[in-house]
């Protein structure tokens, strides 16, 4: 680690090594681990301990690595946020793939930062001011609303930075940055001004997304289309020269607007009428009848209404036959002065009884259909969003979208998984310009001004702007100009994230040393509103990406695969479950369910469950305590000599490098699995089990060493899944630096000792054959029965990839032959190599047990039940079979889900074998006819 922060860990846990164990005391020393691991007391004491320490600054690294950088930047929360379930996710893998590669010698930055929300907070800030004090923003006039803003985000904003620390975020905190503090407005204001002076930003009138309680222009991603029930009003319009024509519309009030008439081109029924006129009923105003290829016959009448300034896609067939654009509404949604003056300032759905009485009372309403439908509504105010016919400032997003493109494309940036390529494509392939201007206070106020003439001139401040008037006017200028009162959209500094952060535009350390970032983790949902636009501002002003990978992380959904929803009531509150289970139970379940590919469903009983995994390693850790197996300074694993220690040395390499592969390939959930497995399993059930003997042995002293070196190792590897946890317990066994800076196991492969895996994988295949053979002829737990174990002549293959080497591994079976006897609850007989007569003999790799069970159990009774076992494994495994060959289920299914298929298919056979073979060691022995009562 860099010598500032090992003189400091030293320094730091020397001091509360001699503390005395009083309440507020950071990692206070106990005489011994308590029964119960108490994650509310231990995880506020460990985060201060690692803030304070400063190991998630940037520019440390851990012994070992040569300081290369790795960067992540956060997907920056709303400053009105508070932590939900996908922020946990996403904060969790952030933090995995951040504390990994702290530990493995890499100088980290994590950025955090805080998004400025422009709708969500001013919502906030009005509905504050006006419940507290009964004003409106515009009581306050601009200045000192946008004042009140700031005073709330210094006292009530940024809340969701501590509940980012509950969950055990690494960021470097000192290094935060907020979209419109200082250095980011200037990055804003750069950007503006530059692509305004390329061309690439640009003033046009246009339809937007317009909220009208917002009074503003909002983005598709704040749009929510929400089913409802909808009635269609088929209505006549009169043409000119006799008869009439039908059209059907869910929004007559909007027909105020209308300028043509469109059908199909191959519609037969309206093949006359196509190039006569209509008559808008009530005004009169003659409308083309035109044809389309849009227009589908099927539905409706047939005849669509076009307004090409309340619909987008009206507004694309009136800019492919140049139709006037007309907007009946104003920016409240009620009626203008192009409706009849007795519908001017009635609300739309005011004006649409009125109209439609109206139209029913001449007579032109031929029929009204009840249909289900879509309404779009404004995520923030639920109002619904009107297409609205506004002048905005827009970026050519086509032309920045180029060099976007090709970057994905030639595999500089990449998806995982990669599916989301097509997603981003599909997007980026017929990307429309993008709206950047927002009719609010809160946000960076776009720095154009405007002359008398309405002539723009678009500057750094002010001065600029006038200079530039001058410039342009000459003598005729008057000293007076207005500044544009629109803010910019937040995903318009958002864009901007990952060099912005860095110091840019200044040419700073940071820049050269961070940009491009490592790795973007993010949701599916703000691929095109975030994603893409951080690579088309990254391709434009770096001329390079801004992350060389884009990690895309499922959707958390409820355990019935239901979307979260408080409607619903199936939300999950990450503070309430940290409260209750802990951050690293939290944190270990995302992760074990983070599949690429497939969404997570999540339930409070997978997080108690994983809850009961962090109490596995707290009792082991205190097994060991209780054990005096403490950290040695000084041992060296490859000195180990006993069997089981060279065993646990060896398989400690091979997860050590499993996990690592995982964790590049964003695997988070296989790591999970992987750590998970071993630790109970081969630790807990295996290492610990037959360490039990050794600990009053000869070798009594290595043993609690290698314990405790291997329990070191593994809460290094769980560090990134489980920081708290594995930090409390590492002090408490003996550590002397922070776990957050240590180094990531990384083991010479010379260490993995095939024979000795061999060895103790024979030993712990022999307790695993006498326990499946209890548990299938249902010897009670309480009875112990003879085995003799005999070593046939022949040499082959062991696993464990190593020779067979018969007295070896006779050698480790009389060593651990104890630990075989009271973990089978057998009694062992070690055999002179003859097979030992009678019993029922199974064989483990080249080992024979002769099993003894006449004394214990009905062995007859028991073929025909264990018959029908294997009889129900075959029909299950034939089911999967059926389902993998279905070429439906194939292209369809998510590839993990047809791995986890084959994997059951695997796991079944290799039952259905090793009972058929146990069924046939019993036909074959003389106890097949035996009772136990003879």
């Amino acid at each position: 680690m860099s010598d500032w922060f090992a003189r400091r860990s030293a320094v730091w846990l020397d001091e509360v090594a001699a503390t005395d164990g009083a309440d507020g005391e950071l990692f206070a020393e106990f005489n011994c681990m308590e029964k119960h691991f108490d994650h509310r007391a231990v995880e506020p004491r460990v985060y201060q301990a690692w803030e304070e320490s400063g190991v998630f600054r940037a520019g440390v690294h851990v012994e070992g690595g040569e300081g290369e950088s790795f960067c992540i930047v956060l997907p920056p929360p709303n400053v009105t946020g508070s932590l939900h379930i996908g922020h946990a996710l996403n904060i969790t893998l952030q933090d995995i793939l951040t504390r990994w590669k702290r530990m493995s010698g890499y100088d980290v930055l994590w950025q955090p930062g805080i998004d400025h929300a422009g709708i969500a907070t001013q919502m906030l800030v009005e509905r504050r001011l006006d419940q507290e004090e009964g004003l409106s923003r515009r009581d306050l006039g601009r200045d000192a609303f946008v004042e009140r803003v700031w005073q709330w985000k210094a006292e009530s904003g940024d809340k969701i930075r501590a509940q980012m620390r509950s969950l055990g975020a690494s960021c470097d905190w000192e290094r935060s940055r907020f979209t419109m503090d200082e250095g980011l407005s200037a990055s804003v204001l750069k950007t503006f001004v530059q692509l305004y002076r390329a061309g690439l930003i640009y003033k046009d009138k246009r339809l937007v997304n317009w909220d009208p309680v917002l009074r503003t222009a909002i983005s598709d991603l704040e749009v929510v289309a929400t089913p409802q029930k909808m009635s269609l009003w088929h209505i006549n319009y009169p043409i000119e020269g006799g008869g009439h024509i039908t059209i059907a519309t869910t929004r007559p009030e909007t027909m105020f607007a209308d300028t043509a008439i469109a059908v199909h081109p191959e519609d037969e029924r309206y093949a006359d009428f196509i190039g006569r006129h209509a008559l808008l009923p009530l005004l009169g105003r003659r409308l083309p009848i035109i044809a389309d290829g849009y227009v589908d016959p099927e539905q409706g009448s047939g005849a669509l209404k076009v307004t090409p300034g309340h619909d987008f896609n009206d507004f694309e067939i009136g800019r492919r036959h140049d139709l006037e654009l007309v907007n009946a509404f104003d920016e409240h949604a009620c009626l203008n002065e192009v409706a009849p003056r007795e519908y001017r300032g009635l609300e739309r759905y005011a004006a649409r009884e009125k109209l439609v009485a109206e139209l029913e009372a001449l007579g032109l309403i031929s029929m009204v259909e009840e249909r289900e439908g879509v309404v779009p509504h404004g995520d923030r105010s639920g109002s619904v969003v009107e297409p609205y016919l506004t002048d905005q400032w827009y970026a050519d997003a086509g032309k920045l979208a180029v060099e976007a493109k090709r970057v994905v494309r030639e595999g500089e940036a990449s998806f995982v998984p990669k599916l989301w390529e097509k997603t981003y494509f599909d997007w980026m392939d017929r990307i429309e310009p993008w709206c950047i201007s927002r009719q609010l206070w809160w946000g960076h106020r776009i720095p154009a001004w405007y002359g008398a003439d309405g002539e723009i001139f678009v500057a750094h401040d002010e001065d600029e702007a006038m200079a530039l008037a001058r410039e342009h006017y000459g003598d005729a200028f008057d000293g007076e100009l207005l500044r544009d009162e629109d803010v910019l959209d937040t995903w318009f500094s958002s864009a901007l994230w990952p060099f912005s952060t860095l110091g840019w535009p200044n040419e700073t350390g940071e820049l050269r040393r961070y940009y491009p970032t490592s790795v973007l983790v993010t949701s599916f949902d703000i691929i095109f509103f975030w994603v893409a636009r951080m690579l088309m501002f990254g391709m434009h002003f770096q001329g390079r990406i801004p992350f060389r990978e884009i990690y895309i992380h499922a959707l958390v959904r409820d355990e019935r695969g239901q979307k979260m929803s408080k409607s619903k009531g199936n939300v999950l509150d990450p503070l309430e479950i940290i409260g209750k289970y802990g951050a690293d139970a939290l944190r270990f379940t995302l992760a074990s369910l983070s599949t690429q590919g497939r969404d997570i469903k999540l339930s409070e009983g997978r997080i108690k469950g994983y809850r009961n995994f962090t109490t596995k390693i707290w009792n082991a850790a205190r097994f060991c305590e209780m054990n005096n197996c403490r950290l040695v300074e000084g041992f060296d694993p490859a000195s180990a000599g006993k069997t089981l220690n060279r065993w646990a040395v060896g398989e400690i390499v091979s997860l050590a490098e499993r996990v690592e592969k995982s964790l590049r390939d964003y695997r988070f959930n296989t790591a999970a699995e992987e750590l998970y497995e071993f630790f109970w399993h081969q630790f807990c059930d295996w290492h610990l089990e037959f360490a039990k003997g050794e600990f009053q042995g000869e070798s009594a002293d290595e043993t609690r060493a290698c314990a405790a070196w291997t329990l070191t190792q593994l809460l290094a590897l769980l560090h990134p899944f489980m920081p708290y946890l594995t930090e409390e317990v590492h002090r408490r066994i003996g550590g002397r630096t922070l776990l957050a800076a240590s180094p990531f196991p990384r083991l010479p492969s010379p260490l993995r000792d095939a024979s000795s895996v061999g060895r103790m994988g024979l030993v712990f295949r022999l307790v695993e054959k006498i326990r499946s053979v209890r548990g299938w002829m249902n010897v009670p737990a309480s009875a112990r029965f003879p085995v003799a174990l005999a070593f046939l002549n022949s040499q082959q293959d062991l696993r464990g990839n190593s020779r067979g080497d018969r007295e070896a591994c006779r050698d480790a079976c009389n060593e651990y032959s104890a630990s075989i006897e009271n973990l089978g609850r057998v009694e062992l007989l070690m055999s002179d190599g003859r097979e030992a007569q009678g019993g029922i003999k199974v064989t483990v790799d080249d080992a024979v047990l002769s099993l003894h069970l006449e004394e214990i159990v009905d062995v007859a009774a028991q073929l025909p039940r264990l018959e029908n076992v294997r009889e129900k494994k075959k029909e299950r495994i034939a089911m999967l079979e059926k389902k993998m060959g279905n070429e439906e289920f194939k292209s369809r299914a998510p590839e993990e889900v047809q791995r986890e298929t084959l994997a059951q298919i695997s796991g079944l056979t290799r039952e259905c074998r090793d009972l058929e073979e146990f069924l046939e060691a019993v036909r074959g022995s003389d106890l097949k006819n035996k009772r136990a009562s003879d």
